[in-house]
């Protein structure tokens, strides 16, 4: 018996398949054609982007835009001037073979970001990575696909697995994913989790713990994993099968239920999308509203800003969709971890801390304004209800306020219908606003509690980084405080209090959370049936 980390909830019992990524040695060899080579090299670059999309594309279809955003950056990487300028220059100035100054040029990326502080640039150093192997992968034509998948009940088995990975996977054959990195919210896990499929990361040395072929056992709720195990233990395994997915399927009773607890407190429980089509998610699991729409989404995997008509449309889409339930619709979120290729965004020590979310909205009110009237334009169609990101004074509340007004004006001048009693709140994810949260709660008409970033905040934890992840405690009491501070001073100015974080699908955290008081809970669509049961169970 082998212990990881439970990275996505189930049992499985299956085959070995070793995703073992194939050392490729790369020989430099001297070209006489330098024509010939940059055409040769141009052409792997061509195929790469051809080979991205149809993975990017899968994954929009089947895990949703938000899970395919990774390769937008992969697609970015292969667009990028100083990039593949460096790999053309190393060909031409040293007369090398194109696989060689690949192997070259990424290696200098890799050392200059893995040694970043910075958390997004740091992810970039696995994304220079997976480009890299898969320019060089076709260069020598070599298959750059996922791991081969001999039956229905195939376990795969990986040091890690990338984007490209994961996404290139046969989901109707593969049941569960050991890796012997990660955590909690590494891409792995992220994936398992949204495929409804076990995963147990983080296990160190689970690769050559065992060999294709063989039989094992992942519990993803333990996080155990049992290697070759007896008659007995399989039996006993399957009986867990069997019963987890009866509850499965007694959970599916609770979709058309309203959330009420056992004292007769009627609780909200929502679901998070990054697109509109997302709704349709939260629905089929018994969603009862949407509790964060990240419109950050709509701005990515494009060359420029949305419109205002083609955010309206979407908006407006999600509006009626919903049918008079709640869609809770956060501003654009952009910088951190989130960039975009046509928004120049400064480089910054700590980009968390930086221009971004609110800041960046504040600053370039051009492209906030045409947000908002958008979003004024869709709150005629439904019940819309506005949330600022990254509020961390009641000044940047009333600034952004006023922008809104001045929208709202615009509008009436136009002539254009929008609700005039529309909700506006804000994401408490800064420490500083839940401290100030009974001066904020006098202002606003609802809060949502962000504790992604508040808990990261709170501990001074980055909730990426392995080496400190064990710090990143949601029950961790300064961070429990801040929580109840906040819906007490909601309640107190007759004001609602939501939350949007992971936390709020948390099956540990709800009971201590319907304690506070908390009025809505918004997660994963995955995860609303579960959180139903336990509320209506308190």
């Amino acid at each position: 018996m082998k212990k990881g980390i439970a990275a996505s909830k189930g049992y499985a019992i299956g085959k070995v398949v070793l995703k073992l990524h194939e050392e490729v040695i790369i020989e430099e060899k001297n070209i006489t054609n330098l024509d010939e080579e940059k055409a040769r090299f141009s052409k792997s670059l061509e195929l790469s982007k051809e080979q991205i999309l149809k993975i990017k594309e899968k994954t929009e279809r089947e895990m949703g835009a938000d899970k395919a955003e990774v390769f937008e950056s992969h697609m970015m990487l292969l667009d990028d001037p100083e990039f593949v300028g460096a790999i053309e220059s190393n060909i031409e100035m040293n007369m090398v073979n194109s696989e060689k100054a690949v192997s070259e040029v990424s290696e200098m990326y890799l050392g200059i970001f893995e040694s970043m502080d910075d958390e997004y640039m740091r992810e970039r150093a696995a994304d220079v990575k997976d480009v890299a192997n898969r320019i060089i992968a076709n260069l020598l034509g070599k298959s750059t696909s996922g791991a081969q998948v001999f039956e229905n009940n195939t376990i795969v088995v990986a040091h890690d697995l990338t984007p490209s990975d994961t996404a290139e996977l046969d989901k109707e054959k593969v049941i569960a994913f050991l890796t012997n990195i990660g955590g909690r919210t590494s891409h792995s896990a992220i994936m398992a989790r949204s495929l409804e499929i076990p995963a147990v990361v983080g296990m160190g040395d689970i690769t050559s713990s065992v060999k294709n072929g063989d039989t094992v056992i992942v519990d993803g709720v333990e996080g155990v994993v049992i290697i070759n195990p007896d008659e007995e233990t399989i039996q006993k395994y399957e009986y867990k099968q069997l019963q987890y997915k009866k509850e499965k399927e007694e959970l599916k009773k609770l979709v058309s239920v309203k959330t009420v607890t056992k004292a007769g407190k009627k609780v909200e429980v929502a679901g998070n999308i990054g697109t509109p089509e997302e709704v349709h998610k939260v629905l089929e699991n018994g969603g009862e509203a949407v509790g964060l729409f990240r419109t950050e989404f709509l701005y990515m995997d494009r060359e420029q800003m949305p419109t205002e008509e083609e955010q309206f449309e979407a908006y407006k889409y999600a509006a009626e969709k919903m049918e008079g339930r709640a869609v809770v619709i956060r501003t654009l979120d952009i910088g951190g971890d989130k960039k975009l290729e046509y928004l120049p965004m400064p480089e910054e020590m700590n980009p968390f801390l930086g221009y971004r979310a609110i800041r960046l909205c504040l600053d370039r009110k051009d492209i906030f304004k045409v947000q908002l009237r958008a979003l004024l334009r869709a709150s005629a169609f439904g019940n819309l209800k506005i949330m600022f990101p990254m509020i961390s004074s009641l000044e940047e509340f009333f600034a952004a306020k006023e922008v809104l007004k001045e929208c709202m004006d615009e509008l009436r001048a136009e002539g254009k219908n929008f609700n005039e009693k529309l909700e506006v709140g804000i994401m408490v994810e800064i420490p500083a606003a839940a401290v100030m949260a009974d001066e904020f709660a006098k202002h606003v008409d609802f809060f949502s509690i962000g504790t992604n970033d508040l808990i990261q905040y709170t501990l001074a934890a980055d909730r990426m980084n392995e080496k400190v992840s064990y710090l990143y405690n949601p029950m961790h009491p300064a961070v429990l405080r801040l929580i109840k501070m906040t819906i007490e001073a909601a309640h107190k100015e007759g004001k609602w209090c939501g939350m949007c974080g992971e936390m709020a699908g948390d099956e540990a955290a709800i009971e201590t959370l319907l304690e506070y008081g908390l009025d809505e809970f918004s997660m994963s669509a995955s995860s609303i049936l579960k959180a139903k049961q336990i509320i209506m169970n308190s």
